[in-house]
């Protein structure tokens, strides 16, 4: 069991301050960083930046299920982004949903982590997501499609920082308690691919830049 295809494209917007469009397999995320910037006076926090996050469909307007990711993505990037160095300003982050077909959240968390990254926001680390799908007869997969994640009884998306801690977790479905953790270790494992292919798509750009 293996991560499907990675492909990343960083500084496709030009008025953007960061951009990159992540894909998996078929999965593609488009995202752009603004900031940070200016905040309007009633969105402003004293003592640390305003983070937004926004997610847009393929097509049509953001539904319930649009809020919930956009949840999970803005405390997820609150985790990694060190608002406290930029009091009273504002950062905001949109997704474009390019295609969905499958482990759409870890696309996205990982689309968001390259991003801030080109737009140069300071982090304290990394955040490498991966999505795994369980079926009723405990069969697990890595980045699942679309298809797979449908069959599924389970789907899990753990996003773990590059020293493999875990940053972030969500779950739909049912499975027992060892086969979380069995899928934890499992999802631990391809994180580690992430972390490389973050590293090899940074020393691409820079190779270019010099």
């Amino acid at each position: 069991m293996s991560l499907r295809s990675l492909s990343c494209e960083l500084s496709l917007l030009a008025r953007s301050d960061g951009s990159a469009r992540f894909k998996h397999g078929e999965t593609s995320v488009l995202v752009s960083v603004y900031g940070p910037g200016q905040v309007k006076p009633s969105r402003e926090i004293l003592n640390k930046a305003t983070l937004e996050v926004h997610l847009k469909p393929k097509t049509g307007l953001p539904g319930y299920g649009e809020k919930a990711l956009e949840k999970i993505l803005r405390d997820t990037c609150e985790a990694i982004i060190l608002t406290s160095l930029h009091p009273r300003s504002s950062i905001l982050i949109i997704l474009q949903v390019e295609h969905d077909d499958g482990s759409l959240l870890s696309c996205c968390l990982n689309a968001c982590c390259v991003a801030l990254m080109d737009a140069g926001v300071p982090m304290r680390g990394l955040v490498c997501a991966v999505s795994c799908a369980v079926s009723a007869s405990g069969e697990q997969v890595i980045d699942p499609t679309l298809e797979q994640e449908q069959a599924a009884s389970a789907v899990l998306t753990f996003g773990f920082s590059t020293n493999s801690d875990i940053i972030t977790s969500h779950m739909t479905g049912q499975i027992s308690q060892d086969k979380f953790y069995s899928t934890l270790s499992l999802a631990s494992s391809a994180g580690k691919a992430i972390s490389d292919f973050y590293r090899s798509s940074a020393e691409k750009k820079l190779s270019k830049v010099t």
